[in-house]
């Protein structure tokens, strides 16, 4: 491997396009070497800002490359598991966009993978690299809010309207709790190291096939969760973290500086702070996490154990509302 890690992308998917492209080209030490599509006016984009880029026509065609170090996977969900494989098959370390699988089980094989290679793969889990999330972990850990009692988490969009999109479509592994769910419930896993107990309360609408609406509790060791998903809402995203001592909120948790501007917000008593972090690309940071972890072994705050951890409770959901046939 050079200094810098050339990346290379499986489709050219719209979320590549205007996130992850750009944060692997502006990224310290990646360089955006290889995007695979068989369609050449996809790739134009893409080549508006990274020039050099070299096209594929196939993702195979790209993974044979020798040239190529890591690959990052926007693929629909149905095909992350696949393609995380190929990738470490070929020898590629692997950014792989979340959920990684539709089942834990399906992970375990993807962690046998990685430990079989000494590749490194991960799930694209990017708010642990968002000094909001970080500042407020540090401050959990610290008991500026006392002893945790419960946890609100809020995240919704609606998406009626797009009956193509990738989201409403079963076959390719669509649904709220598999695009958003997997937020609320995975920080708040994160951000307190705790596992849950119990889905305790599982009430789930579902339109053709995917959850459009999801209001779940939990019971953690110590604390409770209650937690609210949507794609047939008006946007909204909040996490809030009610102690004994204090209540911890955060604004715009998971698309900060794209809902919102990223706060933390602690209230004790009549004391109230608002920590804010404008203009701070998440997507960046994880791509330059994911470079200083193979350069140098530096930590990496998401792994594929955490990944599992996250879809085990998507699991356990889905068991205690049921799916439709």
């Amino acid at each position: 491997m050079t200094n810098h890690i050339n990346w290379g992308i499986l489709g050219a998917a719209k979320f590549a396009r205007t996130h992850m492209a750009p944060a692997i080209h502006a990224a310290s030490g990646a360089r955006l070497a290889g995007l695979a599509t068989s369609d050449p006016s996809k790739a134009k984009p893409f080549t508006s800002f990274a020039p050099d880029l070299k096209i594929y026509d196939s993702y195979d065609a790209l993974l044979s490359d020798p040239g190529i170090d890591a690959i990052y996977v926007p693929l629909p969900n149905h095909l992350h598991v696949e393609w995380t494989e190929k990738a470490l098959a070929a020898g590629k370390h692997v950014l792989c966009e979340k959920p990684i699988a539709m089942r834990a089980d399906e992970i375990d094989g993807l962690i046998a993978a990685r430990d079989r290679t000494g590749l490194f793969a991960t799930e694209a889990y990017m708010i642990v690299h968002h000094p909001q999330w970080q500042r407020a972990r540090t401050l959990y850990r610290e008991g500026a809010i006392g002893e945790l009692s419960h946890v609100d988490g809020l995240f919704a969009y609606d998406n009626r309207t797009d009956g193509g999109n990738i989201r409403n479509r079963p076959e390719t592994g669509g649904g709220g709790i598999p695009d958003i769910g997997v937020y609320t419930y995975g920080c708040t896993r994160w951000l307190t190291g705790q596992e849950p107990e119990a889905i305790t309360h599982a009430d789930v609408d579902f339109d053709n096939g995917v959850d459009v609406r999801a209001r779940v509790s939990a019971r953690f060791p110590g604390f409770t969760a209650h937690w609210m998903n949507s794609m047939r809402m008006h946007p909204v995203q909040v996490m809030t973290f009610i102690g004994t001592e204090g209540v911890m909120t955060l604004t715009a948790p998971f698309n900060a500086n794209v809902f919102d501007q990223a706060e933390v917000t602690l209230a004790r008593g009549m004391t109230r702070t608002v920590e804010r972090f404008p203009g701070i690309d998440q997507y960046r940071l994880q791509v330059e996490a994911f470079g200083a972890h193979l350069r140098d072994g530096a930590p990496y705050p998401w792994t594929l154990e955490d990944a599992k951890g996250t879809q085990a409770l998507i699991d356990a959901v889905f068991a205690k509302a049921g799916r439709p046939e």
